[in-house]
């Protein structure tokens, strides 16, 4: 069976995600609609538990009206975008050059071990996904840093980060 062939999946969209995914489709002109396409995933990926299925990558694409393979590239190219399931929440440790000469590694190793688990992992719990790397996360000024479900977290301490890791449910 083709692509063209294949049943749209827009159903698998709910209204609110597909409402969002208009005001992001807004902001652009309709030749460059695709650009809407890591705004949409994280919508969907909001909605959905924290990630993305291939359905519902599927889904984003018809609702765009872009190709499938456009939207696997953007969601597999995006550390943002979880392609398989994942804790409900979601922690990633910002490693690059600022924020390990300022002790990152040493946070990481930290985390690591109160969590059980390793970058790449979720805690045995379910309530913790511990990304596996953070290239940079733009807020080198406030190093260490890290980011839990979208929100920054700046000059970190290991008991902040025991703090902060402990808030969540």
């Amino acid at each position: 069976m083709s692509i063209e062939q294949e049943q749209s999946r827009t159903d698998l969209l709910s209204d609110e995600v597909k409402a969002e995914i208009d005001q992001w489709v807004a902001r652009f002109p309709p030749e460059g609609i695709q650009s809407a396409s890591l705004q949409s995933l994280m919508a969907v990926q909001h909605a959905n538990g924290g990630w993305v299925s291939t359905e519902l990558m599927d889904a984003v694409a018809d609702y765009l009206g872009i190709p499938r393979v456009s939207i696997y590239e953007v969601a597999t190219f995006y550390s943002m975008i979880e392609t398989e399931p994942v804790g409900r929440h979601s922690v990633s440790i910002c490693t690059n050059i600022s924020c390990m000469l300022r002790g990152a590694d040493d946070l990481v190793a930290h985390v690591e071990k109160r969590l059980g688990c390793r970058r790449g992992e979720t805690t045995a719990d379910g309530r913790i996904f511990l990304k596996m790397e953070e290239e940079c996360l733009a807020a080198c000024r406030c190093a260490p840093m890290m980011q839990v479900d979208h929100v920054y977290y700046t000059d970190l301490t290991p008991e902040r980060v025991d703090e902060i890791l402990d808030a969540l449910e």
